[in-house]
């Protein structure tokens, strides 16, 4: 199964469509799993068309993507339990925030955004991920985005990097 991990779109602030780059990969996608920050509604939408979206919302989301998709969730993939969480909060550091929110029934995998920083990493032997944005790199040198293979005999997630949102 392929599934791509994004998050931190703040569409139609940021990009007005989603990247050319990002959808060629949608195309063959089997599930997409967001972090938040969609920013409005019309983004799960338009992702709604190419599979199905879970996700949550983030700090800058208005209500109504808070009642429809929570804070944070835990899903399985093929037998990976994956938590998704958004990653905004006081205190510590986002990926440290990510883990806490699960404890202390720890998911195998946790995604995460808020940073707009791509990360892979392990603590206590769970495997962190941020996709990054593919719509507001902030300070980043790339726009970003995640896709898990769960399929492969290890399932670990790869970061695409690409340089032009349009």
């Amino acid at each position: 199964m392929k599934v791509i991990l994004l998050g931190d779109t703040h569409m139609p602030r940021m990009a007005k469509q989603l990247p050319p780059r990002l959808t060629e990969e949608l195309r063959d996608a089997d599930r997409i799993l967001h972090t938040g920050d969609w920013q409005t509604a019309d983004v799960a939408e338009e992702l709604q068309n190419y599979a199905p979206v879970e996700g949550v919302a983030g700090n800058v989301d208005p209500p109504e993507l808070l009642e429809r998709f929570g804070k944070k969730k835990t899903i399985t993939i093929d037998g990976i339990r994956i938590g998704l969480v958004h990653g905004d909060g006081k205190g510590k550091n986002t990926p440290q925030r990510a883990l806490d929110a699960f404890r202390p029934d720890l998911p195998n995998f946790i995604v995460f955004g808020h940073s707009h920083i791509p990360l892979i990493e392990e603590r206590n032997g769970v495997l962190l991920f941020n996709p990054g944005s593919p719509t507001d790199k902030r300070r980043q040198p790339r726009f970003s985005f995640g896709v898990l293979e769960t399929a492969d005999a290890d399932p670990i997630p790869r970061h695409i990097f690409f340089d032009s949102e349009a």
